[in-house]
Order: C-alpha cells, then structure tokens, then sequence
C-alpha cells in the first residue's frame, strides 16, 4: 500500500555527510530491496547522484519512466526528478551524491541543460576509468585527518563528474554545430525549466530571450514539432502528475503550488492535456 504524503518525499543526505558530498561503494541483492523503503518508496533528493554500476541489474522508475540498467551503466539523477528502486538483482557498483554549489559551474550547467538524462551504458575500457575515478574519490573521503581534505576530495568528485559528463556529451549536438533555431529552443528549455511556476505564457519567455513571440514559437516548432505552448503545459502538467500521484494534496491545493489561482481553468488544462480530469489519474494510477 502506497504510504500517504501530504508532499512528495524529499530525500536528504545524513548528518554524516553534512559537507554535502557523499561517495562510496554498494552491494545489494534481492532481498536487501526490501529492506530499503526510503529507495523504494517515490521520493526526490535535495543532492545531484551519480551511479556507476559494475554488476547486477537494477530496474528504476524516473517520472513515470521505468528503465533496466545493466552492467556497464552510469545514471544520473537530477534533484527535481521523481525517482524509485522497482527491483535489482546482485547489485555493485559506485555511488555519488553531491550538492549543487559543490560542483564546478561549467559541469552543473552542462547538467543542468542535458536533465533529464536516460542510464547510458559505455565501454568496458570507459566504464575502467570510471570506476578508477571513483575509487581515487572513495580513497581520499576517508583521509580526513588530511590537509586540504575537502578541497582535494571536491576536485577529485568533479573530475568524476566531469567524465560522467562527457560521456554524456558525447551523444549531444556540440554547441557550435547547432543552428540558430536548436539554440533558441535549448535556452528557451533551461528557462522553462526553471521558471514554469511563475512565468506560464510564451511571450514572457520570448522576451526573457529578446526575440519576438512569433520567432520563438518558429523555433521550437521547428526543431521539436510542437509549440512553446506545448512544452509549458507539457512541464506543468508533468509536475502536476508528480504531486498526484506522490503526494496526498488536493487537486485545488496542487493547482494552487503550481501557480494557478483561477482552479477551474487548471482543470480543464489538465483534461485537455491527458484526456482525463486530475482525479481519474490520480485513482487510475494509486494503488
């Protein structure tokens, strides 16, 4: 039986790791999941994580997405995603978790414009360096006593992220080969993925970019083949399906986070979009 939030959870790091990085190695086999409800219940993290797994498979479900991650993946999960454990079978590997203002700049905006990124599987001479960066990360976490500690163990963390990174990157359209439409509609996608609380019309996001409406919409219809009308309610209606179903709010009280003050209109906003009212998806979709 799904517990009752009145919020979706938030997953923080323990007292143990208050300097806001976290690195280690795990082992779990099917048994130890059913031990773990804090991973196999819904829940956010307030920290970025990283996953390198070696063995075993692990069955995940990221914002309604349920994906199969077998041996040699990386997983990045970004703090806004909605995440849980299904299952995992004789699992090892190495794990990151790092708050945001300990990752250098340049990483966490490449990051942040890549989110929301699927498990990618690489190499096994790759996914060696990797497992080699992490460890030199594990090695330096238990030298506290050492001078400069968390200095040598923040650089060494991000030079992990940097090779996680890039070989996300690898799959990506460098910067310089993108149109000028492709770029338009990547700013415009960071923007609305930071201000689709508060700002909800696309004109808004046409003059945080100094373009007119009507080149903005060309843009993004032309490289996504939608609208930026689409996208905005698509990235609202997604959060609100996250707070239905991880959540035990009202649909009022969800319309109210989700910045909407005229109730009725969400509704129909809602309908609109997924063809059901909120409270037939929420009762479609609870156990």
């Amino acid at each position: 039986m799904r517990q009752k939030n009145k919020s979706i959870p938030i997953k923080t790091m323990t007292a143990e790791f208050s300097s806001g990085i976290s690195i280690g190695k795990a082992h779990f086999d099917e048994q130890d999941i059913m031990n773990l409800d804090d991973v196999r219940r819904s829940h956010r993290d307030n920290y970025h994580s990283f996953f390198l797994l070696e063995n075993g498979t692990t069955e995940i479900e990221i914002d309604f997405q349920q994906y199969t991650v077998k041996p040699f993946s990386i997983l990045y999960i970004h703090p806004h995603q909605v995440h849980r454990i299904v299952a995992l079978t004789n699992v090892s590997g190495s794990f990151l978790r790092i708050n945001s203002e300990h990752i250098n700049p340049e990483y966490l905006h490449l990051l942040e414009e890549l989110a929301p990124l699927k498990p990618l599987m690489v190499q096994e001479d790759i996914f060696s360096i990797l497992a080699n960066s992490a460890s030199l990360c594990l090695t330096l976490s238990a030298r506290k006593n050492q001078q400069l500690y968390h200095a040598l163990l923040k650089d060494s963390c991000n030079t992990l992220i940097g090779l996680l990174t890039s070989m996300y990157l690898e799959g990506a359209i460098p910067v310089d080969k993108l149109s000028r439409s492709e770029i338009i509609t990547k700013a415009f996608k960071a923007s609305l993925q930071s201000d689709f609380l508060a700002i909800k019309r696309p004109a808004a996001y046409a003059m945080g970019l100094n373009i007119s409406t009507p080149y903005l919409n060309e843009c993004v219809k032309d490289v996504t083949g939608y609208p930026v009308s689409y996208h905005i309610q698509q990235r609202i209606i997604l959060e609100a399906k996250r707070l239905l179903y991880h959540s035990d709010k009202s649909v009022k009280e969800i319309a109210d986070a989700l910045g909407f003050e005229d109730y009725p209109y969400f509704s129909r906003l809602f309908t609109k979009v997924t063809g059901m009212s909120a409270l037939s998806f929420r009762n479609k979709n609870r156990d």
